[in-house]
Parts: structure tokens; sequence; C-alpha cells
């Protein structure tokens, strides 16, 4: 067969969805999906509310399982956020689910002045979370974070896995007020099931113990932590690894406490902008209760990423597993 004529592999890393998972790793498919289903079993008050993208949200499981408590609102996120305010304040607890980029960036002012200034139980569960596709700045929600980081009460999960995502999906129904969740959605990795682990809202949980490097990571960012621990394991270095799942508030005591710690390197680990996430949320903690530790961080740069393959791109703007082992060992 000639070149010219020879079919290539497709790429699909670089597709609107493409998976976190590592070849061979274990996943679940939707936990979104099912968790919700499940709650809604025990919770009648819940709906499934979305901007034509129930498939690609993961909740067309929810609306298969209770099509009368689904309601699609069409290419239309501000009216979205808009009904989900007026569900709530009916007595309902809806989740609201869009891509990251829509629900912050398109309806911040519908979310800011009809669901958070009310504070209101609506709960808005996004897709495509920072750099988790390769389609470019119109669909990568870098800033996301930071965008709802400014308003009042609004409280901020970035989940690690699919464990953490089913764990939160009841413990947000349970929380009186808005909520802005992360969502992974697809097949995602399981890779919290060996830690003993368990969801709480605004509690970290030190998932690795280590004398040389503090990782504190949230997101997608854990799982490469805890593969980067691993790998310098046997080189040695002793890293701890501290998940935060809960962005806003912040486990202030935990974080403190840990960072505290004499003669470890402190590297704050983030899918997200190098500014208004995680990575300040931490500095600014640490600067204000004076612990002067010797502090890095890993994060998307402030700027407008390519588009491509996404383990092209992870690496190029230094999130993956491998880009974290080479800073780690070039701070040591």
């Amino acid at each position: 067969m000639s070149q010219s004529t020879e079919k290539k592999p497709r790429l699909t890393t670089s597709a609107m969805i493409a998976s976190i998972a590592e070849e061979g790793q274990e996943t679940r498919s939707a936990p979104f999906g099912h968790a919700l289903v499940k709650l809604a079993e025990q919770r009648p008050e819940v709906v499934g509310m979305t901007a034509d993208l129930s498939k690609y949200t993961d909740l067309h499981i929810f609306a298969q399982a209770y099509p009368e408590r689904f309601f699609q609102m069409g290419m239309a996120e501000q009216l979205l956020m808009g009904a989900a305010g007026g569900m709530a304040k009916e007595g309902f607890i809806p989740f609201a689910t869009t891509y990251a980029v829509f629900a912050t960036r398109r309806a911040y002012d519908f979310i800011h002045q009809v669901i958070a200034e009310e504070h209101l139980n609506v709960k808005i569960c996004a897709a495509l979370p920072g750099l988790t596709t390769g389609y470019g700045p119109s669909h990568q929600a870098t800033e996301d974070i930071a965008i709802m980081r400014g308003i009042p009460g609004m409280t901020i999960i970035d989940p690690c896995d699919a464990i953490d995502t089913e764990q939160a999906v009841p413990a947000i129904a349970a929380h009186d007020g808005p909520v802005y969740m992360r969502l992974l959605r697809g097949k995602v990795p399981v890779v919290l099931d060996q830690y003993n682990y368990q969801f709480r809202i605004g509690k970290a949980a030190l998932l690795e113990e280590g004398s040389d490097v503090l990782i504190i990571a949230s997101g997608l960012m854990t799982m490469r932590a805890l593969e980067a621990a691993k790998q310098l394991r046997k080189d040695n270095v002793s890293v701890a690894v501290l998940h935060s799942p809960t962005i806003k508030p912040l486990d202030e005591e935990t974080i403190l406490a840990q960072a505290a710690k004499p003669g470890r390197l402190v590297i704050v680990a983030e899918n997200h902008s190098s500014v208004g996430g995680l990575c300040e949320a931490v500095a600014s903690l640490l600067m204000r209760h004076r612990v002067h530790v010797d502090f890095d961080t890993v994060a998307l740069p402030d700027a407008f990423l390519d588009a491509g393959a996404l383990p092209t791109l992870h690496d190029r703007y230094g999130i993956s597993t491998a880009a974290l082992v080479e800073k780690i060992r070039r701070r040591l």
C-alpha cells in the first residue's frame, strides 16, 4: 500500500471528550450519572438539568432513569442557571450540567445574581475542567476555579477520580447552598480505592506520608502526584501527597499542619491556571499564617493554550506525571 493511501490510526486524545486514564488503568464508566441516579432513589427533590449536553456530562443516565425529573434547556446556559435557581426556590435540588467554559464564562452573572446572592441550593456540575480537552481555548476551562472563587458562599469541589466523584454527589446534595463541582465523566480512573478514602466537604486527605516533599493537589493532579510519589520512591525521595478536593472552603487547618513540618519542599499542583486557583489559595494561606517554606507550584500558564493531543499538551504545559517528577527533581 502506498504512503498516500495508507490509513493512519485515528488520533483520539485531541477529541472534545478524551479519557484521562493511563493505558491499563482501572476505570468506572459515568460515575457521576450513576451516583446521581442512586441519590435520586432516596431524594425525590433531586432533578437533573442540562443545556443540550446530557450525553457529554453523563446526565443522560439520569434522564433514562427519571425522565419526568430531567429538564433539557437547549443551548442556553444562562437560561439553565436561571431556571435552576427557580427550581431551587420551589424546594428542588437541581443538578445543572454543562461544559465548564459555558457554566463559568457564559453564565457567570446568572449564577452570581440568581443563585449565589440568594444562597440557593443549586449544584453546578461542569465537564471539561482545566486542560481536559484538546479543542483549544474556546473549550478549555483553565480559569473556571478563579472565576467561581470570587462568588461569596460558593463551595468549589475538584474530585480526583471515580470514587471521589461518586462520594461527592450525595455530599453536595446534602450541603445547603450553591456548589460548583468540576465533573469527571466518561471512563474515569479509580485510584483512591486503596487509601480508605472518604470524601468530606472542606476536608483534605493525606494519602501518602513523606519526609522530603509535600505535594498538595486537587483533581487529576492528585492522580499525577501519587504516580510521581511512586516513581520518586525509586530514587529514595520520600513524597507526601495531600489531596484537597475542596478548593473553597479550604481545609486550612490540615494544610497548615502539613506545610509546617520542617525540611520539606512544598509543591501545590492543579489542573488550572496559575492565577486564582488552589496554588494561590494555599500560598495566601501560608503567608497569612507566617508559615515559611520552600514553596513551588505546578499549574497551567496564564495564557490561551494550544489545541492538540492531550498527552502532548500536558507535557508542554507541565502537568503530566513526567513533568511533575522532573520539576521535583530539579528543585531538590
